[in-house]
């Protein structure tokens, strides 16, 4: 059934106000914005008031797509605005770092996850399937980039050396996280093949070469000519065309759009007309990125729970420890010296989106025709999710505050 144009616009105005109104509360209380988003979004979710309702990833009754699309698009602009503010100079600086403390992550991650969840499947907790401790390893691989981006944002950070490796190894993350997730959904499907699983990646490798390679030759002069065009707002257009364009050849190689974007946003920054797009793409952001937070912070419900609630805490506890720890090992991948490396650890802690995607991903794999995951397991792993993604913001903000101010240059 077509939902009404009026309870749409009433749940998007809802959404926006309480998520303006939490952020500035947040901010009165000295915490980043981000958080007051979230947290609007479990209370209107259906933990709490359920005044929202319908607005999951797993249906879209009651408008609930059109609600998730305003949301990606929120995160896409959120990349797209920290792209602008990289220079591929100074994510050359650091690259290694990134690429050290990406591969660092995503091998721990794992490695914990699938541990724990062995762990618990042999006590008799919950699922002692191979394949499942994999989806739960795989879950806790990718890095929400966009969690970590607005709080580096919010603080002033994102200039400094700590923050480009966090949002470069939170980009190989994400790439690496999708090739991981392909992997194991061919394995539910009871095949997998060495070769297409090479071919994907080399697919990934090669598009985000040819975005930002063919971008910083062709998007320069594209722009100087939409300088000089009379119609308003035309320098503005094309840059999100170019974002929107980038997202799209993304997801179609099977990556995350979040990673086009950013891709877009690093090439604009070569452009002349940087300094204007950054605060135009600033003012746009400011509207639609509060609808991923409180979209996310919807996305909690312990409704139903209750029966299950002894294994769900031991689960979220003994889990919540492993993704922490997975992530926090990844600081030996900075090879800087002088750098935080505890503020690089926790920057790649919060799972958010991804982690989601891939609890989903688990929830909705039949493998001879039995589901893989109870809701009760999922449930319990998006908590644990959930957590990472609300503690992130306190702890970076407090561990980017140790960081010497001398670390805007590597």
């Amino acid at each position: 059934m077509a939902v009404a144009l009026g309870v749409l616009l009433l749940k998007l105005l809802i959404l926006l106000v309480a998520a303006k109104l939490a952020g500035e509360a947040a901010e009165r209380l000295r915490q980043p914005a981000v958080l007051g988003e979230l947290l609007a979004g479990v209370l209107l979710g259906p933990s709490v008031l359920g005044l929202i309702t319908g607005v999951s990833f797993t249906g879209d009754a009651g408008g609930g797509e059109v609600v998730r699309f305003v949301a990606e698009l929120g995160v896409i602009l959120l990349l797209f605005e920290v792209g602008l503010e990289t220079r591929l100079k100074d994510m050359a600086r650091v690259g290694a770092s990134s690429f050290l403390v990406a591969l660092l992550g995503i091998v721990g991650s794992f490695a914990a996850g699938f541990g724990v969840s062995f762990l618990l499947g042999v006590a008799g907790f919950w699922s002692a399937s191979a394949l499942f401790h994999v989806f739960v390893g795989a879950t806790f691989t990718a890095t929400s980039v966009g969690i970590t981006a607005r709080v580096l944002s919010d603080s002033g950070r994102l200039a400094t050396a700590e923050a480009r490796i966090i949002l470069g190894a939170a980009v190989l993350d994400d790439v690496g996280g999708l090739l991981i997730l392909a992997f194991v959904t061919a394995l539910a499907a009871g095949a997998v093949s060495a070769g297409a699983l090479a071919f994907t990646g080399l697919v990934a490798i090669l598009f985000l070469a040819a975005a930002v390679g063919l971008g910083l030759w062709i998007m320069p002069r594209v722009m100087d000519a939409l300088a000089d065009l009379r119609v308003r707002g035309a320098v503005l257009t094309g840059a999100v065309a170019f974002c929107l364009l980038l997202a799209w050849g993304a997801e179609s190689v099977h990556l995350a759009a979040i990673v086009g974007a950013f891709a877009a946003g690093l090439v604009l920054a070569a452009t002349r007309q940087h300094a204007a797009l950054s605060e135009r793409v600033r003012h746009v952001a400011d509207l639609f990125v509060p609808f991923f937070f409180v979209y996310v912070g919807l996305q909690v419900d312990l409704r139903g729970a209750g029966a299950e609630a002894g294994r769900i805490v031991v689960a979220v506890v003994a889990l919540l420890l492993a993704a922490v720890a997975g992530k926090l090992v990844c600081a030996w991948g900075v090879r800087e010296k002088g750098l935080n490396r505890y503020a690089v650890g926790v920057g790649m802690v919060p799972r958010g989106e991804v982690g989601l995607i891939f609890a989903l991903v688990g929830l909705t794999t039949m493998v001879q025709g039995a589901p893989l995951m109870q809701p009760w397991e999922y449930t319990a792993i998006l908590l644990v999710v959930a957590l990472t993604t609300f503690v992130t913001p306190l702890w970076l903000k407090a561990a980017m505050r140790a960081s010497p101010e001398d670390t805007a240059q590597p």
